[in-house]
């Protein structure tokens, strides 16, 4: 399997020893990423991938630069330079088809006050904004009404001639740290324990101008948000910094769930555990989430949790899924799933359900006369309890990438060319399935050896 190929560890091996993490042995069938490629380009911390098409992607992070790879070859394409500290947000604002010019954007914001706006096609700057009071910390795109909005101490929205349309007064200091879009022209701000909801005014016959309201502050948070996700249009979900996981119809804003037992230990941990676990803050911390139509997947501290939407539960859960906080989780195919830590691996784990034990009935008949197999009442509540709940599900581990020596701040799943992961070591990692790659190089060489005859010569 594969080995610490950049250089460094984790954690020295005595620490690694005490530790309850789940391993994997050197024979990972189930695991298909075992060739890689190795890009340096990056002179500081790499945090942000962005996928442009099926074949390219762009990162960045705080050298402040943005490049442009070919994610089957691994080849720089664009280097664009422009911005003069770190890149803070990064989105695409794909070409659309009422637009006359084709050209697909790349936004990007830094903490040098400035938003650029890019032509991934050419590299070049479309435009540079530079009329920002604050750092903008996060970037959404409204492709419906062909708008993008940032978000710092205020909120403003610009349309793809990257005129400002409307913009709000201040909101906070602390600035917004998260936007997601919702049905009804509206979207939702994540401001420190706050969750904003704006609505855009767009022109009408009577009123040819923009305008953005807001319409609800919701504060059933007591932390602030770290983490906001729209589910297919029917939910969005918040978490907080203490562990509060919040779903939220995405109509009227009322919370459909809400769950803060990500903190509480499982019968296996003893007592010091326990006490670790709600001693931190930072061990149940809800970084980031990912979801499909059933279940959303919360990354809590060092752990991963399965929340099911129609029980209304956690129906897996994974308490020490890695050494360091999870940064980044995607779901795969096949019912699996990909995190990545601040220990700086990257694992794949499997959902799978587990087999129901069905509790035999109390027995009846001549031995109950005499009290043999009464049941006990009083006993029997604590086992129904700890049955109901039970997990239903279990996330097995299938698949460790061990690469990079530093924190792996997130990664992208291209489905022809495997996962793209970036990190603090400056590198940026192409991990490659191994039976795709050989096969592709085998067709390549007869490909090759058919132009030049020799295939036909060998017949």
């Amino acid at each position: 399997m594969l080995r610490w190929l950049i250089g460094g560890g984790r954690e020295p091996q005595g620490l690694a020893e005490k530790s309850p993490l789940q391993t994997v042995g050197e024979e990972q069938s189930r695991n298909p990423y075992t060739e890689l490629l190795v890009l340096k380009a990056h002179h500081d911390i790499v945090r942000f991938l962005v996928q442009l098409d099926g074949s390219r992607f762009a990162s960045a992070g705080d050298d402040g630069i943005v490049i442009v790879w070919n994610a089957q070859t691994g080849e720089k394409l664009l280097e664009l330079s422009g911005h003069t500290q770190k890149i803070t947000a990064i989105t695409t604002f794909p070409s659309l088809k009422s637009c006359e010019e084709k050209n697909q954007l790349i936004l990007t914001a830094s903490a040098d006050r400035t938003v650029i706006v890019w032509d991934c096609d050419t590299g070049s700057q479309v435009r540079r904004l530079s009329c920002f009071q604050s750092t903008v910390k996060c970037l959404t795109v409204l492709q419906r009404l062909e708008v993008w909005l940032s978000g710092g101490n205020d909120l403003c929205v610009w349309n793809r001639k990257l005129e400002l349309l409307c913009k709000t007064s201040h909101i906070s200091d602390t600035g917004i740290s998260a936007l997601v879009e919702i049905p009804n022209n509206c979207v939702a701000a994540a401001v420190g324990k706050e969750l904003i909801i704006f609505r855009l005014v767009t022109p009408t016959e009577g009123s040819l101008e923009w305008d953005i309201i807001e319409v609800k502050r919701l504060l059933d948070h007591q932390d602030n948000i770290l983490s906001l996700i729209n589910v297919n249009g029917v939910s969005f979900v918040t978490g907080s910094h203490i562990g509060e996981l919040i779903i939220w119809d995405v109509l009227d804003w009322t919370v459909q769930a809400y769950e803060r037992n990500f903190w509480d230990p499982s019968p296996q941990l003893d007592i010091q555990q326990e006490v670790k676990l709600c001693q931190k803050p930072n061990d149940v911390s809800i970084h980031t989430f990912t979801c499909d139509e059933e279940n959303v997947f919360a990354a809590v501290g060092r752990g991963l949790y399965v929340y099911n939407f129609q029980t209304k539960r956690v129906i897996a859960c994974q308490k020490t899924a890695h050494d360091s906080n999870v940064l980044h989780i995607t779901k795969l195919p096949n019912r699996q799933l990909t995190s990545c830590s601040e220990d700086g691996s990257v694992r794949i784990w499997e959902l799978r359900e587990k087999q129901q034990l069905v509790a035999e009935p109390a027995p009846t008949g001549f031995f109950n006369m005499w009290g043999f197999g009464r049941v006990n009442k009083q006993a029997s509540q604590p086992v129904k309890k700890q049955q109901e709940n039970a997990t239903s599900c279990s996330l097995e581990l299938i698949g460790d990438l061990i690469g990079h020596s530093s924190s792996v701040e997130m990664f992208l799943y291209f489905e022809d060319h495997g996962l793209v992961t970036c990190s603090a070591d400056h590198l940026i990692i192409l991990w490659k399935n191994g039976e795709r790659e050989s096969a592709l190089r085998s067709l390549k060489l007869f490909q090759k050896l058919e132009e030049n005859g020799d295939l036909y010569r060998a017949a």
